[in-house]
């Protein structure tokens, strides 16, 4: 027997959703009535498996890896939302869309989503079922319009905070383009001249019997080193990698990664400022869209991608359960405790290089025993470790948020305008990761020719100068 999903009016004038079982349409509607409703809509109940048989000749789904595009999700948004205003209902909305998808994951999920709409769920219902394309944050705002009956305001607000957060995404990684560039040209350069053109010029020094000036040393002892350790150049990259990704899977590797993030010199300003945007806008969009506080809080934590925010909502969180305000807890739990791991990373990144390769290049030669190549390579790890642990020490007592950020959640709470101070703090903390990527690309700029120019210069003054020595002694 089908179920019919239908919607109607009791004698107080209040809507009732419900479903009920019945041979036919007109039985169904008989039966609501003499439950003592007014039926102001009916429709027979889909499965989803029937929906899809149905529609499976129509709307074939297609074959997709992984989830949807931040980019894709936020064109999709906006074309929802000027749908909305411009009157049509959701189902159409929704069929306009899915038709539109050339295919991949979001055709395949407005698919489901319309299905379970045809079933009776609520488009906030409906989503939910898509994880893969539509989040918590996604689907509470959605939720939050559908409660307020404001769903094209919250589609229109959902489409703003989302093109913001591609705008300011593709700013930074339009900005690290160049230098990213520039940089793999030069090693591969450098490898080529290491590998290629420094071993022929060797060969030649040797059949002259010429004394090498220590420049030139070092460089043929360098070039030794890339030809008998080819495979670190990819090995180590790749193992580390490989460490940092196993070490992220615990809760302490986590959290020191990306305390090592926000932490890490030139960078880490960019980092940390990049998550208190996104956090605070992600925050002020919730309590501007009706979602509760606690639930806001909730969703702002997940969707923070940041072990170390994460912690400071939680304990918020949990502050805010206990009767307290958001402003004091998230003051007092802004200064992230001491991390070992986190002074691994440092000493990984920035101490373990130096002293590894004094020990390449020693070991490279072939010519010595292993015992200098060790001694220097692990004091060049020690005073890394210790240069790990100062440059971590001095960079403890910072807050992940500044004061600026607090006060402004403070007034918010005592006027009534959180959702507006959290706008502004967004807007203040996107035009200062503007003005920090500007000026770091505008830095890196003179310092890679600085770097490149030097190398090359090294290069060729250490390769002509025995040359010069050989033709004084022939001429």
């Amino acid at each position: 027997m089908p179920s019919y999903y239908f919607e109607a009016m009791d004698q107080t004038g209040q809507e009732i959703k419900d479903v009920v079982e019945a041979s036919n349409q007109e039985e169904a509607q008989a039966t609501i009535k003499q439950m003592g409703y007014f039926v102001t809509k009916i429709s027979v109940k889909k499965s989803r498996k029937i929906a899809g048989q149905q529609k499976g000749g129509k709307r074939g789904r297609s074959f997709a890896l992984g989830g949807v595009g931040s980019r894709t999700l936020t064109t999709f948004t906006r074309q929802l939302s000027i749908l909305q205003d411009a009157g049509l209902p959701i189902l159409r909305s929704l069929r306009i869309l899915e038709q539109q998808s050339t295919g991949g994951a979001l055709k395949n999920s407005l698919i489901d989503v319309c299905e379970e709409i045809e079933g009776g769920a609520t488009l906030s219902e409906a989503m939910a079922k898509s994880p893969k394309a539509f989040n918590r944050l996604y689907v509470n705002m959605i939720k939050a319009g559908e409660a307020g009956g404001a769903l094209e305001i919250i589609l229109k607000r959902l489409a703003e905070f989302q093109e913001r957060s591609e705008a300011l995404k593709r700013k930074v990684k339009g900005a690290l383009v160049y230098p990213v560039v520039v940089i793999t040209f030069a090693v591969g350069i450098l490898i080529f001249i290491m590998w290629w053109i420094v071993p022929r010029f060797t060969a030649i020094f040797k059949d002259f019997k010429t004394e090498l000036p220590m420049m030139t040393q070092i460089l043929v002892t360098s070039s030794k080193a890339v030809v008998n350790f080819w495979y670190l150049l990819p090995g180590i990259p790749l193992a580390i990698w490989l460490l940092v990704k196993l070490i992220r899977k615990f809760q302490a590797g986590r959290m020191g990664w990306h305390l090592f993030l926000i932490k890490m010199p030139i960078f880490g300003a960019l980092v940390e400022k990049n998550v208190v945007a996104r956090s605070m806008r992600t925050l002020g969009t919730l309590v501007a869209s009706g979602v509760p506080i606690l639930e806001s809080l909730h969703i702002t934590k997940e969707t923070s991608g940041n072990a170390v925010f994460e912690v400071i909502f939680q304990k918020v969180y949990e502050a805010i359960r206990e009767g307290e305000s958001i402003a004091k807890p998230m003051k007092e739990n802004s200064k992230p405790p001491f991390q070992p791991m986190c002074v691994f990373f440092i000493w990984l990144f920035c101490g373990a290089p130096v002293g590894a390769l004094g020990g390449v290049i020693m070991v490279g030669t072939g010519a010595i025993d292993l015992s200098p190549a060790v001694a220097i390579g692990g004091g060049g790890l020690l005073i890394g470790g210790l240069l790990a642990l100062l440059i971590y020490m001095m960079k403890m007592n910072q807050r992940v948020l500044d004061d600026m950020v607090i006060n402004m959640v403070d007034v918010g709470e005592e006027t009534g305008e959180l959702d507006t101070m959290l706008y502004k703090v967004a807007d203040t903390y996107d035009e200062e990761v503007a003005v920090l990527t500007e000026s770091l690309m505008s830095l890196m700029e003179p310092l890679m020719i600085i770097l490149l120019g030097g190398m090359v210069g090294f290069i060729v003054i250490a390769l002509f100068l025995p040359l010069i020595s050989l033709i004084q002694k022939l001429s």
